[in-house]
């Protein structure tokens, strides 16, 4: 029941946009300024899925959106277009949660999957629709690729030391009980 406690959920709301910043900041440090032929994996997209499937308490839709528009104009990005598709689908990997809670990890990787390449292809059809200069399409499959099969990582990370584990029964019955 230490899972479900106010004190535990308010911790890992508060742990969420300080790891979102640390992923931001080492995103930001030119540690290599040659262009590189492939793109790495957007691991605070996966961040936000994780926890947003494992433990959709620790992860308000508000704060994903935040995340995602700082984000956005940290990276130089069209400001509030991935925050919103970000939030769009977190908010159906939350909707999801309950029954992936008894399935197994391939079901919930690929759902992750489906939406990440869901994501993309709606950033990319909304941004040719307006004439905004992208990287090549290339590079897009790669990141998406890569975001895809490092959604392990990001998942064991989560749990192995950050501690968020997918609610029992129990304490999902508890959390609903409590609003």
């Amino acid at each position: 029941m230490a899972n479900t406690s106010p004190a535990r959920i308010w911790t890992m709301r508060l742990a969420f946009p300080a790891l979102a910043l640390l992923i931001i900041f080492f995103h930001l440090l030119p540690l290599d300024t040659t262009p590189r032929f492939w793109a790495p994996p957007d691991f605070l997209l996966l961040l936000a899925m994780a926890w947003s499937l494992r433990r959709p308490d620790f992860v308000p839709a508000l704060s994903i959106a935040l995340v995602m528009l700082l984000a956005d104009l940290l990276f130089l990005r069209p400001p509030g277009l991935l925050a919103l598709l970000a939030v769009l689908g977190c908010s159906f990997l939350k909707a999801r949660a309950a029954p992936h809670r008894e399935s197994t990890f391939a079901s919930e990787w690929l759902a992750v999957a489906l939406v990440l390449i869901g994501i993309a292809t709606l950033n990319r059809l909304i941004l040719v629709l307006f004439g905004v200069a992208q990287a090549p399409l290339s590079l897009t499959v790669i990141q998406i690729v890569m975001t895809i099969l490092a959604y392990p990582l990001a998942v064991w990370v989560s749990q192995s030391i950050l501690g968020v584990r997918k609610l029992s029964p129990a304490e999902a019955e508890t959390l609903v009980s409590r609003r």
